[in-house]
């Protein structure tokens, strides 16, 4: 099992209901692809670098979660197609 760690930016648009649920939603897109979530850090609505869809800010997630090779890209495939999701990464962690 590797370790890996999604960032994700949702739309700062959505109500505290919405966000929650898309987030839910990437929760649930990884265990069912055999990941397993370890850690959910919410850092909060925050200035983008750059405008993206008419966007200045955005709220970040970063969902840590273990999972064999073919789960990162099973949950980009799924998230990419999220319209609340206006950017995210998936990145393997050391295991140091």
């Amino acid at each position: 099992m590797n370790k890996y760690e999604l960032a994700v930016v949702v739309s700062a648009k959505l109500e505290d209901d919405d966000r929650n649920a898309t987030i839910e939603r990437v929760k649930e897109i990884i265990t069912k692809h055999g990941g397993s979530i370890v850690n959910v850090d919410e850092w909060g609505k925050k200035k983008l670098a750059y405008e993206i869809r008419k966007m200045r800010e955005g709220f970040y997630y970063f969902i840590q979660f273990s999972g064999d090779a073919s789960v990162p890209g099973e949950v980009e495939s799924r998230v990419r197609l999220m319209e609340n999701v206006i950017r995210y990464l998936c990145v393997r962690q050391d295991g140091k």
